[in-house]
């Protein structure tokens, strides 16, 4: 439960820190950037369990990055005090899939570690 959470704060300051960066992405504080991430993540797990994994961001490819975009323009919907913009959210997928490829996970990892073991 603590790694969630964890996962969680992680992800809000990311998102602050692409607030600060992105041109057409606002973020109005920390308490609004950690429902922006608990929303995010829900909103790419409906996407996984609607798609499949090929569309998680995880996937590392064309239709993930957009997926993960998609999600984040959404996401504003839901998340009072957040502003996105396509150009603002295909940015922040760009700059989060990076961040991501830097700072690997435990919850990644795992899923590496299962998917050699079925393969």
């Amino acid at each position: 439960m603590l790694g969630v959470i964890v996962r969680f704060v992680v992800s809000a300051i990311v998102l602050l820190f692409i607030g600060m960066i992105v041109p057409g992405f606002y973020i109005a504080g920390f308490l609004t950037a950690i429902i922006a991430a608990v929303v995010i993540a829900g909103l790419g797990w409906v996407f996984e369990l609607l798609f499949g994994r090929q569309v998680s961001p995880y996937g590392r490819g064309v239709i993930g990055f957009l997926t993960g975009a998609l999600v984040i323009y959404l996401a504003q919907a839901v998340v009072p005090g957040m502003r996105v913009t396509i150009l603002g959210a295909v940015l922040a997928s760009l700059i989060i899939g990076i961040i991501d490829l830097f700072v690997p996970t435990a919850l990644r990892d795992t899923e590496r570690r299962r998917e050699k073991h079925v393969a």
